[in-house]
């Protein structure tokens, strides 16, 4: 009897250990958690893509830097991700270090130590991934969803769904509050030089990581175009030499709207301006009166983002002559451990990525620039 109450005991422990484990890992806090990082790269390799990132960009003087030469880094890593067809590994690092060790920490003589300048990446990258890397980079026929490819045919044949199996993809979260306790807010436009061809670039979701900016990058996760796509994000927190955060999260595009549907395009801007205008505290409307929309997309939140539920509208539009990219988002109250968060990391990247203050910051600036 004394054996089976032990048993029993026993148990009844393991399933109230399960219990809170499930609990645990279900929690806000565990799912936000999980979400730091990248997909293509396992915490073990987290140490040295964080010191190759910073040597390529973040710890190099301001004036000597372009943000394409983070999306160069960036696109070294996901090359060689596609390569070896898993997550990077902590033992990775020794390749990279063939790669790129003694110009990093050797050489002074081209670029700082503990740096490296375009030179040596390109360098670095043609020995770490093939010799055909450094002409195939700058070529759009042979470059997308982050990745440089030895051909074009390579190109056609990538599935984005091998980054998706990584992704962790919860649930969408969309705002379910009332309207009066949301936040809206409409973020300054962005000019761009040809309407047209923005439009043209933003259909193409591959094309999305060519816009990445030094603290923001979208990455596409599914086959096909713009609506029904899913983006992983990559957002740099605090982007500082010695102390970057990465934080992922992911959204999905639940509505897109263009000027081939104009009856779905009208009540999309009178919907849209409408919430504004009653919930908004002194919001200027998203799209104005007398302004045009030939793009509307909806970029809804899955669960672990920084926001919380949210939704995020990227919109294009013609006005006076002129053409314009612009956002303007709609979450929930956001809870006090993500609030504390968005405080310290996510309100400035927020703003930053979507705004139009600083060009290198901005995706919205750095897209003007590769279509102008």
């Amino acid at each position: 009897m004394a054996n089976m109450r032990r048993v029993g005991t026993s148990v009844a422990g393991a399933v109230a250990v399960a219990a809170v484990g499930l609990k645990v890992a279900r929690s806000p806090q565990w799912q936000f958690a999980r979400l730091g990082g990248w997909s293509i790269a396992s915490p073990s390799a987290a140490g040295w893509a964080t010191d190759f990132l910073n040597a390529a960009y973040f710890r190099r003087p301001r004036g000597s830097r372009e943000v394409d030469d983070l999306r160069l880094a960036f696109t070294v890593l996901t090359t060689y991700w596609h390569q070896l067809g898993r997550p990077l590994h902590g033992l990775d690092v020794a390749q990279f270090h063939r790669a790129f060790g003694v110009e990093r920490f050797l050489d002074g003589t081209q670029s700082a130590r503990a740096t490296l300048d375009r030179a040596q990446i390109l360098e670095g990258a043609a020995s770490l991934l093939g010799d055909w890397f450094p002409a195939a980079y700058p070529d759009d026929a042979r470059r997308g969803w982050g990745i440089a490819f030895e051909s074009e045919s390579d190109k056609a044949a990538y599935v984005p769904e091998q980054r998706l199996r990584s992704a962790r993809l919860g649930p969408l979260t969309p705002p379910v509050a009332p309207g009066k306790e949301q936040t809206w807010h409409t973020y300054a436009p962005v000019e761009v030089a040809d309407g047209h061809a923005a439009l043209a670039a933003l259909a193409l979701p591959e094309t999305w990581p060519d816009y990445a900016s030094e603290i923001g990058r979208f990455t596409p996760l599914r086959s096909g175009g713009i609506d029904g796509q899913t983006f992983e994000i990559e957002v740099v927190g605090h982007p500082t030499s010695r102390t970057p955060v990465f934080l992922r999260a992911y959204v999905t595009v639940t509505r897109a709207v263009t000027s081939a549907d104009p009856d779905a395009l009208t009540a999309y801007v009178a919907e849209l301006n409408d919430g504004m205008a009653r919930f908004g505290r002194d919001e200027p409307a998203p799209v104005p009166d007398d302004a045009e929309l030939l793009l509307g997309v909806d970029l809804t939140t899955h669960e672990g983002h920084f926001l919380g539920n949210a939704r995020n509208r990227l919109l294009l539009y013609n006005r006076q002559g002129r053409s314009y990219l612009r956002a303007a988002g709609t979450w929930d109250p956001l809870r006090w451990d993500l609030a504390q968060l968005y405080q310290r990391v996510g309100y400035a990247a927020q703003h930053a990525i979507w705004g139009a203050t600083v060009p290198e910051e901005s995706m919205l600036h750095q897209l003007a620039d590769r279509v102008g």
